[in-house]
C-alpha cells in the first residue's frame, strides 16, 4: 500500500440470484467484479476490494462488508455522494449502503468477530418468494429441529458440514445462535450466528435439520453427524436461494449507525 493511500470499508447488500457469488472468478459475473469496476470508474484509479467472506452462487446478502486501498480522492471526502454515484452505476440488485475510512490495518475478513445468516423457507406457492426462499412441501417438526439445533452449540469442530476438498486451516467455529422461528404462518426461518463459517456450512446444517424435522432421524442424531467429522454423514445441501448473509460485526464499527 502506498504511503498516500487510505483504507476504506464499504457496506453493501445484494440479491444474489443473477450472480455466481461474491468473489471474482473467470468466465462468470460476480458481485465483487461489478463493485470493483464501479469503484474504479468513479475514483479513476484501480480498485480491488477484499470481502468479509465469500457467498456462493445464488446466495443473498442484506449486509456484506469489503475493504479497499486507494489514493486520496476528493470524492471520498463526500461519502454520501460517492455512494450515490456507485449506486447509479451498479445494477438494481446491488446496493451500496455506506462507505467510510478505517485504520490502515483494518481487515474486512479477518477482523470480523461475528457473522449471522438466515435461511428462509415457505409453504405454498408464492411468486413473491420465488428465488428468495425455499418452498417446502410439508411442515417439518420445528420442535425436533430446534432440539437438534441446540446441539450445535455444544461443539466447535464442524468438519462434517464443510464442503469437500476446500483448503482451510481449521474446521473450528464457535456457534452462538442456532434456532428456527416462524415469521408468519407460511414462512419459517433458520437463524444462525458464529465467529466464522465454513464453505457450504449453513446449507449443510439446514439440510441435516430438515431431515430431522421430516422424521428421517431423531434430534440426537446431530451428535452422530458432528462426531463423525464426515460430510457424507450430514444431510444434503439445501438450495442457495433461501440463504442470506445478514450481519457482520467488527469491534471498531458502530453498527447502530443509520444507513
Amino acid at each position: 500500500m502506498e504511503s498516500t493511500s487510505k483504507r476504506y470499508f464499504i457496506e453493501l447488500a445484494f440479491i444474489g440470484t443473477a450472480y455466481h457469488g461474491w468473489q471474482i472468478q473467470p468466465n462468470a459475473v460476480t458481485v465483487q467484479e461489478l463493485l470493483d469496476k464501479a469503484l474504479t470508474t468513479i475514483l479513476r484509479q484501480p480498485v480491488n476490494t477484499v470481502g468479509c467472506g465469500r457467498t456462493d452462487t445464488g446466495v443473498h446478502a442484506t449486509q456484506l462488508y469489503a475493504h479497499f486501498d486507494v489514493r486520496d480522492d476528493e470524492l471520498l471526502k463526500q461519502p454520501d455522494e460517492c455512494c450515490y454515484k456507485l449506486n447509479a452505476l451498479l445494477p438494481h440488485d446491488i446496493a451500496v449502503r455506506r462507505l467510510f475510512a478505517v485504520a490502515p490495518g483494518a481487515h474486512a475478513r479477518f477482523d470480523a468477530v461475528k457473522r449471522s445468516y438466515e435461511y428462509h423457507t415457505h409453504f405454498g406457492k408464492n411468486p413473491f418468494l420465488h428465488g428468495r426462499s425455499w418452498q417446502l412441501r410439508g411442515v417439518p417438526d420445528v420442535d425436533a429441529m430446534n432440539e437438534a439445533a441446540k446441539i450445535l452449540l455444544e461443539y466447535d469442530d464442524f468438519s462434517c458440514f464443510s464442503k469437500s476438498n476446500t483448503q482451510v486451516h481449521t474446521h473450528i467455529c464457535e456457534i452462538m445462535r442456532a434456532e428456527w422461528l416462524w415469521v408468519s404462518d407460511q414462512q419459517l426461518v433458520f437463524y444462525i450466528s458464529a465467529n466464522r463459517f465454513l464453505r457450504n456450512m449453513v446449507r449443510a446444517i439446514v439440510g441435516t435439520l430438515i431431515e430431522i424435522g421430516r422424521g428421517e432421524n431423531k434430534p440426537a442424531y446431530m451428535h452422530t453427524v458432528i462426531q463423525s467429522k464426515s460430510r457424507a454423514v450430514a444431510g444434503s445441501s439445501v438450495p442457495a436461494c433461501g440463504l442470506y448473509l445478514t450481519e457482520v460485526i467488527y469491534p471498531y464499527i458502530d453498527h447502530n449507525t443509520d444507513t
